[in-house]
């Protein structure tokens, strides 16, 4: 007798029968033909909700062993046919008594059951069910997951089918495409989303707070804000206001070309919006040198179109507005379209070799005023506006006229300047508060008051003057989508897009540095809230004709290292900064601009200074593609101008990217010797692959589309003649046309195909059926999916034979093949008898 204490196993009838099975039954058949009659008390625990578990553990208890009835066996009855393969049945097992064994499942007793609870003692379960006679089907509770707040069931969570189609598009089309915030909040309909229905069973109460607070996280973190983080918050805004005030008044005047106070506004604005809407805490807007520079030479392009002259500062600075405020808008639409993937369009060789153009740009950009030669620049032909290479051969030709009081001061401050930041990154990993060093701000103090004290403006020194807005009031107003800004909006359109994308490009570099919420709970980072975020800002600020502002890595790493810890210190700098406009402007009269040009100077050798890492590793790798594109951009950008330079940039990534999309990865499969079901691909390794008889195999590791579906038949083609990528299209057939009598495509990659690739594949497939080749699909998704589907409504179900040619792996692919082939070679066999006797 088997032991009532532990299922066993029984068999009255050691006979066994061969079985027939379908294997595409196998493959396509619905899941509830194959489950069990009655399920194991571990797939309850998995599929009932805890309310039920707990009734059904009372039920258990209060049933005794006599009402235990055993269990029938678990049957699959399956009709036989002549083509369906045969397999053979385990040998019956024996126990010692000799009785047979039919595989009968004997549940245990309730008295088993006690004796197993009784036996953990005092065992804790953990809070998936809170019962001592938690019957999870091992002897050790399951990993807890995430609950949801307010709620204390286990959950699973998932997708709630009625919100789903049968090809698995949402079956509500307004919510498809709206969303579900926009349709749940706004136009709620009978039918449930997934996340509403997922809300109501977890407890929240109220859906629209919930979407309000994601696209809002102000809501978020102002609720859980504490008084001890104030501290911190301003000193971080007292330290950056230290630091980027005079940096934003040399972003305005020194590259922008644009009054000097515009600068200001971008930490007016920016930042107070962003802590509002960003997703990261610690981040901290403003104005960028690439931006800047970028803004400058679409100010330039006005000039010298007669659009614009040097010194109506007015003008400069609403061109200034439109182009921030057409950023902003580029990215905002960019963020309700849901293309926070931008980010990763353009590649790194690009926006390395662009970037370290632009530092080399502003380095010698800043050698004209830092030398004194401002004005000698003006009166030389084509030098102010010209490329980076005329203005070195005029610095060549000029520089025993540089002023020496000027040069003296510049190169003194941007000593100054690196010497302290070489100090405060070999000493801030010990003693980190020499970050509260505010260096440059005492550079800037300094050099003003003793600009004042010996009137060195008298002596030829040229100092920032009076400080004012360019209208009326300190923060002018101005709508940028004016009808007389149009031929402006026509020059700064190409441009905008490229600060947009750079722009959002280091701010989702400093978002992924800095991390999620840190102290701030419920805080995610989401690159279309921060597109919305970064948009609302920027169209705010160029209304009032800021400079574009966008997250900053190194800003935003001081304001963390000082103290910062939520966006009240963004907040705190915009008060800072707006304190400044109005009262601490005036103080900035004898501020020397050569000490403005050293501070660019010194941003600018940061945008440079990773460059030669950058080589190193290209060299290292030997990618010359990426060397020979940042070659490209830098020589363009230095020799012509930086839109050049800007075009080949993103037209060689373009044209890059597009190559990559169209070229189709297609594979063939070579058998691994030894093995009956490893396959690999027989490029890499030909010396170490078996190739079948009779048969190609092919891997799709991707899905298909309108762009890579154009070369497949040539690529197809190319496997059938040569067995390989690699060859020449000028090379004759070597492949025998009879190792192609079976094409098996391996589809498991192919996770989406569109219309467009759906329609080639036909054609393909068609092109091999009216040749005589014998088409099988294996490891494609689920017929649920929207492959099979497209596969199905285009006909090559059809085409192929039915669901029959549809398996599971390669080897059973082999194995239907052969089959086939067998039952062709009989059937022509018979034929031919059967003719012969006619005759």
């Amino acid at each position: 007798m088997a032991d009532s204490r532990s299922p066993c196993i029984r068999s009255s009838d050691p006979s066994t029968s061969a079985r027939r099975v379908s294997q595409q039954s196998v493959r396509f058949a619905d899941a509830d033909q194959y489950a069990p009659l009655i399920p194991s008390r571990l797939r309850e625990t998995t599929i009932l909700s805890p309310e039920d578990k707990m009734t059904r553990s009372r039920s258990r208890e209060d049933t005794s062993d006599e009402e235990n009835q055993r269990l029938p066996p678990p049957t699959l009855n399956l009709a036989a046919d002549e083509n369906t393969p045969l397999i053979a049945e385990p040998e019956p097992l024996v126990n010692e008594e000799g009785d047979s064994v039919q595989g009968e499942l004997v549940e245990p007793s309730t008295q088993s059951l006690h004796a197993r609870n009784n036996a953990l003692g005092n065992y804790h379960h953990s809070r998936l069910c809170g019962l001592m006679n938690c019957d999870h089907g091992t002897f050790s509770p399951r990993a807890p997951s995430v609950e949801s707040e307010g709620s204390t069931n286990l959950s699973f969570g998932g997708r709630y089918a009625d919100d789903m189609a049968a090809d698995g598009s949402p079956r509500d089309p307004v919510r498809g495409i709206l969303g579900e915030a926009v349709t749940d909040t706004l136009a709620p309909s009978k039918s449930l989303s997934t996340t509403r229905w997922l809300a109501e069973r977890h407890g929240i109460k109220s859906h629209r707070y919930m979407y309000f607070s994601y696209y809002f996280p102000f809501v978020k973190w102002v609720g859980q804000y504490r008084w001890s983080w104030f501290q911190g918050d301003l000193v971080a805004a007292l330290t950056m206001a230290s630091f980027y005030i005079p940096m934003s008044l040399s972003y305005a005047a020194n590259l922008a070309h644009i009054p000097p106070i515009n600068g200001l506004y971008s930490f007016v604005f920016n930042p107070l919006i962003y802590a509002f809407l960003g997703t990261c805490p610690q981040m901290v807007v403003g104005p960028e040198a690439a931006g800047s520079l970028l803004v400058g030479q679409v100010v330039k392009t006005c000039i010298d179109r007669g659009e614009s002259q040097d010194d109506d500062s007015k003008l400069n600075a609403e061109i200034a507005g439109v182009v921030t405020a057409m950023a902003g808008g580029i990215i905002f639409v960019a963020g309700l379209a849901r293309l926070g993937f931008l980010d990763s369009v353009l590649s790194r060789p690009f926006l390395r070799g662009f970037i370290s153009a632009i530092g080399f740009v502003i380095i010698v950009d800043q050698l004209i005023p830092e030398l004194g030669l401002a004005e000698a620049a003006k009166e030389a032909e084509g030098v102010s506006h010209g490329s980076s290479a005329q203005k070195l051969a005029f610095l060549g030709r000029n520089i025993g006229d540089a002023h020496a009081l000027t040069a003296a001061v510049s190169f003194g401050a941007f000593t100054v300047i690196m010497v302290f930041r070489y100090l405060k990154q070999q000493l801030q990993p010990r003693y980190h508060w020499v970050a509260y060093f505010p260096d440059r701000f005492l550079v800037v103090a300094l050099s003003a008051v003793l600009a004042w004290a010996y009137s060195w403006d008298k002596h030829g020194l040229d100092v920032l003057g009076e400080v004012k807005s360019s209208g009326g009031t300190a923060i002018p107003f101005h709508w940028p989508f004016q009808f007389r800004h149009m031929k402006h909006i026509d020059t700064a359109l190409s441009t905008s897009f490229l600060i947009a994308l750079l722009g959002f490009f280091e701010s989702s570099v400093a978002a992924k540095g800095l991390g999620e919420g840190g102290q701030v709970k419920h805080m995610t980072l989401s690159a279309n809230r921060e597109l919305i975020a970064l948009g609302t800002a920027n169209i705010a600020g160029g209304f009032f004709m800021a400079l574009p502002a966008f997250g900053g890595y190194g800003r935003s790493k001081v304001n963390a290292a000082t103290g910062g810890t939520t966006p009240m210190s963004s907040i705190l700098l915009s008060l800072i900064t707006f304190i400044c406009v109005l009262f601490v402007v005036p103080y900035f009269y004898y501020l020397p601009k050569g000490v403005l040009s050293a501070m660019v100077s010194v941003v600018a050798y940061s945008l440079i200074e990773e460059c030669p890492h950058d080589i190193k590793f290209f060299v290292k790798i030997r990618g010359w593609t990426e060397l020979s594109l940042m070659t490209i951009i830098f020589v363009a950008t230095v020799f012509y101008s930086l839109s050049v330079g800007m075009a080949l940039g993103i037209g060689l990534s373009l044209l890059a990217l597009i190559r990559h999309a169209t070229k189709p990865r297609i594979q063939i499969l070579g058998k691994v010797p030894g093995t009956a079901n490893q396959f690999e691909n027989a490029e890499l390794t030909p010396e170490n692959i078996e190739y079948i008889e009779g048969c190609l195999i092919v891997k799709i590791p991707e899905p298909l589309t309108f762009a890579n579906t154009g070369e497949l038949k040539n690529r197809l083609r190319r496997l059938e003649q040569y067995g390989t990528n690699a060859a020449h299209p000028s090379l004759p057939r070597v492949r025998h046309e009879d190792n192609n009598r079976n094409i098996i495509f391996d589809v498991h990659g192919v996770t989406t195909i569109d219309g467009s690739g759906t329609q080639v594949f036909t054609e393909i497939v068609e092109d091999y059926v009216k040749r005589g080749i014998r088409v099988i699909f294996c490891r494609l998704p689920q017929r649920r999916s929207q492959v099979y589907k497209s596969f199905e409504r285009s006909g090559i179900v059809g085409l192929v034979g039915g669901t029959r040619h549809f398996v599971g792996s390669v080897e059973e692919a082999l194995r239907l093949s052969e089959a086939e082939d067998l039952e062709e070679y009989f059937d022509e066999r018979l034929t031919g008898h059967q003719e012969h006797q006619h005759h």
